[in-house]
């Protein structure tokens, strides 16, 4: 998935210490994503005042049932990333993925995709013909300083390992969570789950040295004393060691967290970087065809490409992060 926003703000998110328990709401906003095909999708992350949770900085849910439905597929057509990670979790639907290292496959629910960019990777994502236009989870994870150079690579994970409680049910998609770990691999200690919670009441247990989010996919579900309903982000802070969980009919929602991260991130458009430079080198790379930086995917021609935005007429500033304001 990609942002194809044709005139992205940008954004130098800098370090925080972590802040922590806090109780922070932060609404979604209705996206529209494929330009002129007119699909929206729910945006949490990221926010002005809070651009990454952990490594996590970019949350995208699509096919939600609470925005414009247009019934169009979320066909994205070849576009860069650098300095990421792709986080793609679809809880219905079929998407195909093409990327610039050769991989071709399709994806379903229960299955992981995961994308990593390093110094440069270009793909693609459609909806499979035949298939539901899809419902699910893209999130992008930022790659630390020393791995954002490394070679690009693809991995797809059909099975995922579960938490169990009673009435809790969690896929661990990335990282470690309450003692089980994901085999998808990680650059920096996090954690993504795919949680569904019968009726009641548990409690689910976290890494205290973790900052953590929650956001509602489906039903309600109170976190430890705030209520939730589908849409926004409740961010959570750092220094819980558990969650309690309330809801009287059900629940499905995801959670991700890490730790703080701790480097200053400038993102803009499908790009994470360090500096401005960062992202005007790979900016120039992708419009004049570096196949060095950017090869070609097969089955796609040239023209099928998503040009770039123009940039900023300044310098790309830094976005403060501000947290710990009681957005309850």
């Amino acid at each position: 998935m990609s942002d194809l926003d044709p005139h992205p703000a940008e954004a130098l998110c800098e370090p925080a210490p972590g802040p922590g328990p806090v109780a922070e709401l932060y609404p979604s906003r209705e996206v529209p994503l494929g330009g002129v095909r007119g699909v929206f999708v729910e945006r949490v992350l990221p926010q002005r005042d809070l651009p990454t949770v952990g490594a996590w900085c970019f949350l995208d849910h699509f096919g939600s049932p609470t925005v414009t439905d247009t019934g169009a597929s979320p066909d994205i057509d070849p576009h860069p990333h650098i300095g990421l990670q792709t986080v793609t979790w679809p809880f219905d639907g079929k998407i195909r993925h093409r990327d610039s290292v050769g991989s071709d496959v399709e994806i379903e629910p229960g299955q992981l995709n995961l994308m990593t960019s390093g110094r440069g990777i270009a793909h693609s994502e459609y909806g499979v013909a035949g298939a539901h236009a899809g419902h699910g989870l893209q999130l992008w994870i930022a790659l630390p300083g020393n791995k954002t150079g490394i070679e690009p690579h693809f991995e797809q994970h059909r099975e995922l390992p579960v938490y169990r409680a009673p009435g809790i049910h969690a896929v661990v998609l990335i990282g470690t969570l309450a003692g089980i770990t994901s085999p998808a691999r990680a650059y920096t200690p996090i954690v993504g789950a795919d949680v569904r919670m019968e009726a009641g009441t548990t409690t689910l247990a976290l890494e205290r040295g973790f900052e953590h989010a929650v956001m509602v996919i489906e039903g309600e579900v109170t976190v430890d004393g705030t209520p939730l309903t589908a849409g926004p982000l409740l961010y959570l802070g750092t220094g819980r060691d558990e969650i309690s969980l309330t809801t009287s009919a059900g629940a499905h929602f995801a959670l991700i967290g890490g730790e703080p991260f701790g480097e200053e991130l400038v993102m803009w458009w499908n790009f994470v970087g360090r500096t401005h430079e960062d992202i005007v080198t790979a900016r120039n790379a992708w419009e004049s065809h570096d196949l060095g930086r950017f090869p070609d995917i097969a089955g796609h021609p040239p023209e099928q490409r998503i040009p770039a935005p123009p940039l900023p007429a300044l310098h790309l500033k830094p976005r403060k992060r501000r947290i710990g304001s009681a957005r309850t």
